[in-house]
Parts: structure tokens; sequence; C-alpha cells
């Protein structure tokens, strides 16, 4: 008999998850404990493993469609097994749509039609899109429900999403606020040497690839490095985001499109939360985790200091909240100012950093909560945080359970790569090789 794959539980007050992506096409192999397909629910979004070793046949639900737990979305086959109709009572789901042809008509036509997955009337709209459209969509960030398709029944397809994206482009700005959407991967650099496994970095909000200079020439010279430019920050995209979810999908498709493996991971504050949900969705490729600061694990923060950081258009205004970020101002020179400043000039950067601050942290307040993907680490992972951090309070980083380690240092603020990057560099190293024993707090 084949293995059915049903929508799992992964949050107590879980009722639906969102396909992701699958890993998987339907009639490939696949091995027991592989990763199979991804999913996504309010407060979570991880890989799923494969149940059994086998082929992956009926194939119900693609990427985006929202499905009720323990439904059935596939099975999967022993090689010698042979495959019929789906098994009964199997919850089937809407009926497969192929990839956008010239013509644009309706490859599914001569398909059988399938009983309708349970699906939320809010994702209606969404099952009605080809999976070419839906790939475009995602890549930049682009709600479906906005757009009309020009399909048979009302269908999707690429160039409906092409022609959206193109409307964008031509409005004056994104929602009257200075900036145009642009399309296009994030942009990330590689760096260091070719010896052990690649250590992937993740900027705050703010800040870029650049402000991890003084902790690289800290670390092991041999290690590869990668760095992530998040959207509307150093040289990526402006891509529009919706919420903290939308913003970590594209750190995955960047981290994926690296072909990493074995990646150590370092985030600091918006970085570090991002690095967090990287490791929960990818916990395969990721051997660790080490965040600095971060943002989502509590909802107290002072927004005025990343407002502050989002609006400064001259180095007179950024400087004061530069100065808030270190437990020691004059650490903030007057050409760390300059420097800062450079990029702060383009006024649509701006624009688009103000209406991304009000998007992750809507009236001060830290919109995300990822306390959950934390409880489900299964790597080894740390917490460095900064005694006098004067935008999320410390204290956040109880919420981590016992084997999480936690670092708290001294007389240290928002920065502790840039104010204390030698110690920061000697608790990453400690990651690079096997972990022995348990983790414990340590107070520097």
């Amino acid at each position: 008999m084949p293995v059915e794959v049903i929508m799992p539980k992964v949050d107590m007050d879980m009722t639906s998850g969102t396909i992701a992506a699958w890993h998987v096409a339907e009639g490939a192999e696949v091995k027991s404990g592989e990763p199979l397909f991804d999913i996504e629910t309010d407060k979570a979004a991880m890989e799923v493993e494969s149940p059994a070793s086998g082929r992956l046949h009926h194939v119900l639900a693609e990427a985006g469609s929202e499905v009720a737990i323990g439904k059935a979305i596939a099975w999967i086959y022993a090689p010698d097994e042979e495959v019929g109709a789906p098994p009964e009572g199997g919850s089937a789901g809407p009926t497969p749509v192929a990839p956008d042809n010239a013509a644009g008509e309706d490859a599914t036509a001569s398909l059988p039609a399938k009983p309708a997955l349970t699906i939320s009337p809010d994702h209606q709209a969404k099952q009605r899109a080809t999976p070419a459209a839906r790939h475009l969509a995602r890549e930049n960030a682009l709600d479906l429900s906005g757009i009309t398709g020009s399909g048979p029944a009302g269908r999707i397809a690429r160039g409906d999403v092409e022609g959206a994206l193109r409307q964008a482009k031509d409005r004056p700005s994104s929602a009257g606020s200075g900036w145009q959407p642009q399309g296009g991967p994030l942009v990330v650099y590689r760096s260091g040497g070719d010896t052990g496994a690649p250590l992937v970095m993740i900027h705050g909000f703010a800040a870029d690839s650049a402000g991890w200079q003084k902790l690289e020439a800290c670390l092991p010279a041999a290690r590869p490095l990668v760095r992530i430019d998040l959207p509307g920050h150093g040289k990526s995209p402006r891509r529009p985001v919706d919420s903290f979810r939308s913003l970590a999908r594209m750190v995955v498709e960047a981290f994926d499109a690296e072909g990493l493996e074995d990646a150590h991971l370092v985030g600091h504050s918006l970085g570090a939360a991002l690095a967090l949900a990287l490791a929960d969705i990818r916990p395969r490729r990721v051997a660790s985790l080490t965040m600095l600061a971060p943002a989502g694990l509590g909802p107290e923060m002072n927004g005025g200091v990343l407002a502050g950081l989002a609006r400064a258009g001259r180095k007179e205004s950024l400087a004061p909240w530069l100065k808030q970020l270190t437990a020691e101002p004059q650490i903030v020179t007057e050409s760390f100012v300059m420097a800062a400043m450079q990029a702060r000039r383009d006024p649509a950067l701006r624009a688009y950093q103000q209406d991304l601050a009000e998007t992750l942290f809507p009236d001060s307040v830290q919109s995300f909560d990822l306390t959950p993907a934390l409880d489900r680490l299964a790597i080894p992972a740390q917490i460095v945080w900064g005694r006098k951090d004067r935008v999320f309070p410390w204290k956040q980083a109880l919420q981590a359970p016992g084997r999480v380690a936690l670092h708290l240092l001294h007389d240290i603020g928002h920065m502790p790569h840039l104010e204390a990057p030698e110690e920061v560099a000697a608790v990453i190293a400690g990651r690079l090789k096997p972990a022995v024993g348990q983790p414990v707090t340590t107070t520097v």
C-alpha cells in the first residue's frame, strides 16, 4: 500500500498550513527523512520530511495551497508498486495545473476532476493561478489576490503577474511613499577562503553587508563567508514586503540559490530573527546559529530608534540615532557616520525603510513572534546580547530554552559585533567545531 503524506500539525493551535514549496517533483524518487515540502503557518515555517522511500504521486496541493491538518496531499509508492487512482479515503485537492503555454490555454481541461481540499475563503483566489505565475509573484513578494486573471475561469497566468509588476513600476510611488518596487534576487557577497563550512551573515535593519567588516577581521581567514543584503538595503532591490514571513521567504530563496550546506548562520537584530527563521525552515542545511541582539523574542522595543534611523537624511540627524545603538557613544565617530550616510542620501531608500519599519514594527511593537521556532531548534544555537542594549531588552533572551547558550556582555549595547568584535568572534568560533558538553550561560 502507498504511504499517505498528510499536512502535519507543528503548533498546538494550528488548524491548517500553507504549502510554500515542494522539494520533490511528482513522479520523482524520494528517500525517507529527506525534505519533501515546506509549510507555513501564522507561527511557523519549516521543512517536512518524507515519511517513506519511493516515488511521489498524486500531489493534490500545489505551492500556495492552504490545507487542513491531517488532510492527505500526496502518496509515496514503493518502486515495484503499481500506481493507480488516489487510494480510497484520501482527501484530494485542486485539479493540477500545467505551466503557462504560448496560447494561454487551460492545459488541465482534459484532466479528471478531483474533490476540493479544505481551503479557506481568503485563499480561494490564490488557487486559480499557474505555477509560473505563483513563482514570479513569490519572487517579487506580490499578492495574487489583487490581480485579475485572464485565463480560463479567471485563472492568473504569468503574463497577468508581469502586467501587474509593470503597472507597479509605472506608478510614481508605492503606496504614495516615494519608492518604486524592484524585482530580482537579493544580493549575496562571498569572501574569505575555501576551508570548512560557510559562515552566512545577515545584517540588521538600516545596515548592510559592509557592517560586518570589524567582525570579519577577527574570524578565521580560511573560512568562506557569505553575506546577504536584505531588500532595500545595500545593493539589494526594493522588493515589497507585506509581513515578516514574506521577508523570511526572500532570505530562504537567496540561501537556496547559493546551494549552501552545513552553514553556520550569524545574524544581527532583524537579521538574527531571519537567521532563526532560516534555521527553522532549512534545519538540515544549517550547522549552527548565532543570534546577536535578536528581534522576534518579545513585543517590547524602542521603536523611536528604528524610525529615526529610517528617516535620517543628513549626518546631523543620523548621528544621534547611531549613538543610541552603542553603549559608548564615542564608538560612533565622524567617519563612521559619514560612511553610514552614503547610501542614506537616496530618498527612495529612506522611504522604503520607513515602510519596512512600519510593516515589521507597527506602532513600535515587534509584530512577529519567533519563540516557537526557538523551541524547535535542534542545532547548536546561542544568543549574544549586550546588557546596555537600548533597542531590544536583553531579558527577552530568557525566552530561550536551556539548550540555547546565552552570552551576556557587560558595557555593550545593540551592536556587539561592532563594539566587541573579538569576543563575538570567539563565541562564533566555538561553534565552528563540534560542540562539547552542554551550553552554559556566560557573562563577559
